[in-house]
């Protein structure tokens, strides 16, 4: 039968009306979302991210700080952005206003209005009340997102750019383990109600940070299976804390949920609470392996294409997956696994096997474009003995990534040689293979053959000059020539310090 607008009903209308509502506001149950960090010295360029993020479903992203490059290639690819501040920019916008002003105008609406950027949130600070902090941007962090909301009022954009502080698990507890008895952390409990209630009230939601591998990392009575999420079917780990009623099977349930029981308790229950980084890294610790975060995000992936949340909130919040790339840059004062969270390599080729919704497994990233198939080796005829070794090897480990090489780290099973021929190769790749960097006083040489053995990749980074979509922006452009300028400085010195 033909459907006849004369013959609708006033009351079929509404309930028509009603459904088209449901069905714009309801979330996606596949969204993803992840965290995308800028800390490499051979930077995936951004296009080429943008478009791996969206081949593989990321319709949402962090940013860490407002990089230029990466908020340019966001603009206009329906990709919802949130934007840091970062930590050490606290205290400037706390004090003044006018600062928080000049933060928001040359990096959000500066983004939104000339480049089509799709900001929705504001990110003021990161994990600012660590307890490993000392308290150094406990009193700047509420000063900070108040004059952040206020500017973003005086620029227009409060309707559609929210703010939030992303916050580690520490700023919360349960003394007797059950998620139930969660309440803050004594030392900072007026400051959360303040902060919390700050961001209901002004529209704001509360990020929170996961991460079970750093639970079970940093004990080794940990119960692994309850660091994961339970197969289906699968028993429930005999860690599991029974909670009244609730039967909590992993680490990630009974750690949301103790916050959930500690807004409820002061009454800010009706926050919105997303995750803002959970992941597993892949190298750089014993614990840090494909396999094990196979297992982790493929239950994390799956938990999230379902929509299933926890016992106290059963739908799934917006949950960015830490990370969306490798960074051979950051700091790994956290440990040398901090190189290594990403879902995708340095060059955005896929870890290990995904499945996403309808069972699509995840793509790499395509236009990916690498220096030439050449690395730099231990020569032949040079004993691992040699006094100038240490030296050499010690240098460029110093200013290139050696994490990989850490006990039962992927190449951490390599002899003598093949260690020193994995720094010499990092140190060669890092500094874009440029003549010199592959000098080491005379201990190493150029091959064309792959000394990659076994678990361990020897890596050709990425020609940031080139890739196979749009030309690299002339921000990104000067961002990797500052980087490739500190390197540059550094080979100037290798023959000294080589001696």
């Amino acid at each position: 039968m033909g459907w006849s607008s004369s013959s609708s009903s006033p009351a079929v209308l509404l309930l028509l009306c009603l459904l088209a509502l449901v069905l714009i506001q309801a979330p996606s149950a596949s969204a993803l979302a992840a965290n995308w960090g800028t800390r490499a010295l051979h930077p995936l360029p951004g296009d080429v991210t943008v478009q791996l993020l969206k081949d593989n479903g990321f319709d949402k992203v962090k940013l860490f700080e407002a990089d230029p490059a990466a908020l340019k290639a966001l603009g206009h690819s329906g990709i919802q952005v949130m934007l840091g501040l970062p930590n050490e920019l606290l205290a400037t916008v706390a004090r003044d206003v006018a600062a928080a002003e000049q933060w928001v105008q040359h990096n959000v609406s500066h983004y939104v209005s000339d480049y089509g950027v799709d900001i929705r949130f504001v990110a003021v600070g990161n994990e600012p009340f660590l307890k490993s902090y000392k308290g150094q941007f406990e009193a700047a962090t509420l000063p900070a997102v108040r004059n952040v909301q206020a500017a973003l009022v005086k620029a227009g954009l409060a309707r559609q750019v929210r703010v939030t502080v992303p916050l580690n698990a520490d700023v919360y507890e349960s003394l007797d383990g059950r998620p139930s008895s969660g309440d803050f952390r004594p030392d900072i409990t007026t400051l959360m109600t303040s902060l919390v209630r700050f961001l209901l009230d002004s529209g704001g939601v509360l990020a929170i940070n996961i991460y079970p591998f750093l639970s079970m990392d940093a004990d080794a009575n940990f119960p692994r299976d309850y660091a994961f999420f339970p197969a289906p079917g699968a028993p429930p780990s005999q860690a599991s804390v029974q909670d009244g009623s609730v039967l909590y099977t992993n680490v990630f349930d009974a750690n949301y949920d103790t916050l959930v029981a500690a807004l409820d308790k002061h009454g800010l229950g009706n926050i919105t609470v997303v995750v803002g980084e959970i992941g597993w890294p892949t190298d750089g610790d014993a614990n840090a392996n494909a396999a094990g975060a196979q297992k982790f995000n493929q239950g994390l992936f799956d938990r999230i294409v379902a929509g299933k949340g926890t016992p106290r909130r059963p739908q799934m919040p917006d949950v960015y997956v830490f990370a969306l790339l490798d960074e051979d840059a950051k700091s790994v004062d956290p440990g040398n696994f901090e190189r290594h969270w990403g879902v995708f390599n340095y060059d955005g080729s896929p870890k290990y096997a995904l499945r996403l919704a309808g069972g699509k497994g995840i793509v790499p990233a395509k236009g990916v474009r690498y220096l030439s198939k050449q690395w730099c080796v231990l020569r032949p005829d040079a004993s691992p003995t040699d006094r100038a070794i240490v030296g050499a090897v010690g240098y460029a480990c110093q200013y290139a990534d050696c994490t990989s090489l850490s006990p039962g780290s992927s190449c951490g099973g390599l002899d003598v040689r093949g260690n020193v021929s994995y720094a010499f190769n990092q140190f060669f790749q890092s500094a874009g293979q440029q003549k010199g960097s592959c000098g080491f006083n005379n201990l190493s040489v150029v091959t064309t053959t792959d000394p990659s053995r076994g678990t361990c990749r020897f890596k050709i980074m990425i020609d940031t000059g080139r890739h196979d979509l749009t030309h690299q922006d002339d921000s990104g452009a000067a961002r990797a020539a500052a980087a490739w300028g500190a390197v540059v400085a550094m080979l100037a010195l290798l023959a000294i310090v080589a001696l």
